[in-house]
């Protein structure tokens, strides 16, 4: 173990120097009360962090008739208490606020994830003029440092959504442009538009991963693949900021993994061996799981990784910490790199 300061890494090529690790607040003002939620932005704070994540929608689910905007108007608040606004590098993203229907909740108050996703708000240029000033105004600033498209949307033209965020990055309201679960095919195409005609090109890539790798025949945008991960290695301009990063913390909890459905993503003999290889050498240096997968993340190079981590708890957060300090030598590395079925 060493030093648990939060380090610094540029984005892309901007030359901005942005924290190596990312505070995600998607469950502030839902699921982690406001008074948690202040002493995990307070703690991020104190050790150097300043690159906090959210997004219009969170959290529209946590409870039936919500718009979200929830954790951008949390974060609103805690900066103007901490008068703070100049010191933070704020990242929000807009595209997948799902059209209001009284049946998007079911009785009991379960969300219908698969009418939200057919009734996203999508990428319009209309669209995300409203979302980007609905965001500003929740997170009472004037400019946002990262806008992200949320969901990719296939059903918008791409010249029409790049055009609409050059103007809003022309007139100051948004800094940096990037996007979430998407497809690297989809990528090129962005970038290509963009270097066509002259507008700015995504630097960062915010996507699901972690050190577990997606079973063999899963199709999603989402989870990082070997083919988007040479993408990102040829292509350096472009960071890659991982969210879920430790799996809402199944390195930890066997009995978690069971049930968590986010295992189906990565179930099977592959994960399997890679879980025993953290579990081993977490044993050896005295840390947990997923404070060894963290320190993974976080020695990555080729491509370099950003860690989106989004405790619900202080204590959770608390846990991740000594992550910071965690030293993998290049024999750590090669052991958890080989692991695998």
């Amino acid at each position: 173990m060493s030093d648990t300061r939060i380090t610094t890494i540029e984005l892309g090529r901007t030359g901005e120097q942005v924290s190596s690790l990312a505070l995600g607040a998607m469950q502030m003002g839902s699921a982690t009360a406001e008074p948690e939620a202040v002493r995990i932005l307070d703690r991020y704070r104190e050790l150097g962090g300043s690159f906090l994540d959210t997004a219009d929608c969170y959290e529209w689910w946590s409870r039936p008739g919500s718009r979200g905007g929830e954790s951008e108007e949390l974060l609103g608040r805690w900066m103007r208490e901490r008068g703070n606004r100049d010191e933070i590098f704020l990242a929000t993203k807009g595209t997948a606020v799902p059209a209001h229907d009284p049946a998007l909740w079911a009785a009991d108050g379960t969300p219908n994830w698969e009418l939200a996703r057919r009734t996203f708000a999508g990428a319009g240029a209309d669209t995300l003029r409203h979302a980007v000033d609905g965001s500003l105004e929740r997170l009472g600033t004037d400019h946002i440092d990262l806008y992200y498209v949320h969901v990719d949307d296939l059903s918008t033209p791409l010249e029409e959504t790049l055009e609409a965020l050059a103007g809003l990055v022309t007139a100051g309201k948004i800094r940096y442009l990037g996007w979430s679960n998407v497809r690297t095919w989809r990528l090129e195409r962005i970038r290509q538009l963009c270097d066509r005609y002259g507008w700015p090109a995504p630097v960062a890539l915010q996507q699901q991963h972690s050190y577990l790798r997606r079973r063999a025949g899963l199709s999603t945008p989402s989870i990082v693949g070997d083919e988007q991960m040479d993408y990102l290695a040829a292509h350096r301009d472009l960071s890659l900021v991982a969210y879920s990063p430790i799996v809402k913390g199944v390195y930890d909890d066997p009995a978690r993994r069971s049930e968590h459905w986010m295992m189906q993503s990565y179930a099977g003999p592959d994960a399997d061996a890679r879980l025993a290889a953290v579990e081993e050498l977490a044993a050896e240096l005295g840390a947990t799981p997923n404070q060894v997968v963290l320190a993974w993340l976080l020695h990555q190079s080729s491509p370099p990784v950003l860690p989106l981590i989004g405790p619900r708890t202080p204590e959770q957060f608390e846990n991740l910490i000594p992550a910071l300090g965690i030293k993998l030598e290049a024999g750590h590395l090669a052991r958890l790199d080989s692991a695998g079925a």
